[in-house]
């Protein structure tokens, strides 16, 4: 009898992939969700005395969830010895960069109306602006180099340029906790997961460099 040309996939393998691809769809439904109810509310007069001011701090909470995912996925990876789950990371990635740009945007279109004086001084003046431009600024070159052939043309360049997401989480938070005036709870949640996810990355370098062999 011939045997079969057709390779099947091991099944955990296939288990994996069916994972990875499940977890994908929750993340583009999540990605998406906030920016259809944002613009349902817009369409039905919904969001409130203000709603660029609701718009703003949607997005700008969404842009802070996809972050620290992004930043959770290899602590989870190391914690839950689940390989896979680092496919996800360039979406979470992609996500935080896109939230972002619709935070900065309504802000500079819908508050400001593109006027870059008055932008340029809120950026200069007022810091809870100042971080979270500069948060956005960090995101760009991620966003812009996360693709195969930029990792493949920046080699081990890539990792050091993609630490700036560290900046960038720090600086979102910052942004945060300096934007509210009374409720901190969400903001220093936000810091505490932070410190929390910076601790684990902290623990594993440190017990790298241990391993490491020592020359004499």
């Amino acid at each position: 009898m011939r045997r079969s040309t057709t390779s099947s996939r091991p099944p955990a393998a296939s288990r994996d992939a069916r994972q990875v691809f499940l977890l994908k769809v929750a993340i583009w439904l999540s990605g998406l969700a906030p920016v259809c109810w944002l613009s349902a509310g817009v369409a039905r007069g919904a969001l409130g005395a203000n709603p660029i001011e609701t718009i703003m701090l949607v997005e700008g909470r969404w842009t802070l969830v996809f972050l620290l995912a992004t930043m959770a996925v290899t602590p989870l990876r190391r914690l839950a010895k689940w390989n896979q789950v680092v496919k996800v990371r360039r979406l979470l990635g992609l996500f935080a960069f896109f939230h972002a740009s619709v935070h900065f945007l309504a802000y500079a279109g819908l508050d400001q109306s593109f006027a870059l004086a008055y932008i340029l001084e809120d950026v200069l003046e007022r810091r809870y602006i100042t971080a979270g431009f500069a948060s956005l600024v960090l995101l760009i070159p991620l966003a812009v180099t996360s693709t195969k052939g930029w990792i493949r043309r920046l080699g081990k360049r890539w990792r050091r340029l993609h630490r700036l997401a560290y900046a960038a989480a720090v600086l979102g938070v910052l942004h945060f906790f300096w934007k509210v005036k009374a409720d901190t709870f969400w903001p220093l949640l936000s810091a505490l997961l932070l410190a929390a996810l910076l601790g684990v990355r902290a623990y594993y370098a440190a017990a790298k460099r241990r391993k490491a062999p020592r020359v004499a």
